[in-house]
């Protein structure tokens, strides 16, 4: 372990276990989830700090939308942090690369831990209000049709919960793939200029300590503060940010789901529109009396997903939907064939 992690709260491990927890603690971008405690990470540095299970009062994810929003214009992100409440009332955040992580540490939270909340206690009354709210849209009697319908749709999402991994890379896939076409390619270039002004800085720093001058630690600081932050920026070019990496992605997660409906030739989505929250919202369509079949139900929810965009206010469970599935229509252009 070249960092051992620092205590947040008044409980700490004997080095031994903490050594051990953190080498088996399951990672997630910067954070981890131990056995004993969980690991919170800094922009350059991952699980460098630890917080006994014991101590952890709420685990909750925090969003800030990036420039761009839902509308089809900039890069389609989102700045996803992780932040625990511990102790009488302390917090502390870290921000992820990717959204989708944030969400899989907190359903292994979930499930190894489901005492701790992993909702904001402000989300969770938002929705709470939102469900009571959501079951007075829907009408105390569907026609046959409509059941039928909704029993269809509800198959189809089971079957795709079997491999929730499918739905998972597929979103995550269309996010990256999103934010890879609409980067500017003159950040790619300012982050290849400052990667090279960084590595002159720290070489002349070192040549400056063989000098003996003074500036040669503030070149070396600085040449290292202006690597990594450039590094956490994600602007320095590299195949894991380039367009043909994220159309790689996508072509392949899309392959994978392609594969795995092939026995459902009756699907009642698009391969590249398979996700459960999809077909969620669809029954919902079905169930406020929008539509009669899976197909009318389906066009009215694509055009409901269309029509949400930055100007238009959701609640926190609208929005964790519309961030993992809108990507997915934004990347095809809504369209059915791909």
């Amino acid at each position: 372990m070249i960092i051992t992690p620092s205590p947040l709260g008044s409980r700490t491990l004997t080095p031994e276990v903490l050594k051990a927890d953190r080498r088996e603690s399951v990672k997630y971008g910067p954070c981890g989830v131990g056995k004993e405690a969980l690991y919170m990470g800094t922009n350059y540095i991952d699980r460098c700090f630890y917080i006994s299970w014991r101590e952890v009062r709420r685990v909750f994810k925090r969003v800030a939308m990036s420039q761009g929003g839902f509308s089809g214009k900039g890069a389609f992100g989102a700045l996803a942090y992780l932040v625990v409440q511990y102790g009488n009332g302390k917090e502390k955040q870290s921000r992820f690369r990717h959204e989708a992580d944030v969400d899989r540490l907190l359903a292994l939270v979930e499930q190894q831990h489901p005492n701790i909340p992993t909702h904001s206690a402000k989300a969770e009354r938002k929705l709470a209000e939102a469900e009571a709210a959501e079951e007075k849209r829907y009408l105390k009697e569907l026609s046959e049709e409509a059941q039928n319908a909704v029993g269809t749709l509800r198959e189809a999402k089971n079957y795709l919960e079997q491999r929730p991994s499918l739905s998972n890379v597929l979103s995550a896939a269309a996010k990256q793939k999103r934010i890879v076409d609409n980067f500017n390619p003159a950040y790619r270039v300012l982050g290849a200029v400052l990667a090279v002004l960084s590595v002159i800085s720290m070489l002349y720093g070192v040549y400056a300590l063989t000098q003996r001058l003074t500036s040669a630690t503030y070149f070396i600081l600085g040449g290292i503060a202006l690597f990594f932050f450039t590094l956490s920026s994600n602007m320095l070019p590299s195949k894991w940010n380039s367009r043909k990496q994220g159309q790689k992605d996508w072509d392949e997660a899309l392959h994978a789901m392609r594969e795995y409906l092939a026995p459902k030739p009756d699907f009642p989505v698009p391969a590249q529109y398979a996700h459960p929250i999809v077909l969620e919202r669809m029954i919902r369509v079905l169930r406020e009396g929008k539509a009669k079949s899976a197909e009318q139900a389906y066009s009215v929810m694509k055009k409901e997903l269309k029509a949400l965009n930055n100007t238009v206010k959701v609640t926190q469970q609208e929005h964790d939907e519309v961030v993992a599935i809108k990507p997915l229509f934004l990347v095809c252009e809504y369209k059915d064939k791909v």
